[in-house]
């Protein structure tokens, strides 16, 4: 993962460079103030990677010298399959409407159903295979 963190460090630096260019130049807080926050969630993400990469082995794309074979097999474990992100997903698009349009009948329909798919995600079980 140290390629993504690259990137994204890289990203970092220019949205801070292109940041301090605006405000010279515009002297307009919005743009301002976006750039910079901009800058600051790559800072994150990028920091997030780099972090991250120091706990896994080294993957065939950190290697500048590696084969496209060298990436063949498994590529991890995945958890199983729920419905409820999608749930979660959906409730906040509505509850995302309401507040555009400020329905509040919307808006408690979509909260009630944020609830429920906030609650079934984090207390669903996984019932486990017996083991032989």
């Amino acid at each position: 993962m140290k390629v993504e963190s690259r990137i994204f460090e890289i990203i970092t630096v220019f949205f801070f460079i292109a940041a301090i260019v605006y405000t010279v130049l515009t002297h307009e807080v919005v743009g301002v103030v976006g750039l910079f926050l901009t800058g600051g969630l790559s800072l994150i993400i990028g920091t997030y990677f780099r972090f991250v990469s120091r706990r896994l082995e080294a993957r065939p794309e950190d290697n500048p010298d590696a084969e496209v074979s060298d990436g063949a097999g498994d590529v991890g474990f995945f958890s199983p399959g729920s419905y409820w992100p999608i749930m979660v997903a959906g409730s906040a698009a509505i509850v995302g409407i309401g507040l555009a349009f400020f329905y509040v009948w919307l808006l408690v329909i979509g909260g009630v159903l944020l609830l429920i798919a906030v609650g079934g995600l984090v207390f669903e079980y996984h019932i486990r295979p017996a083991e032989h």
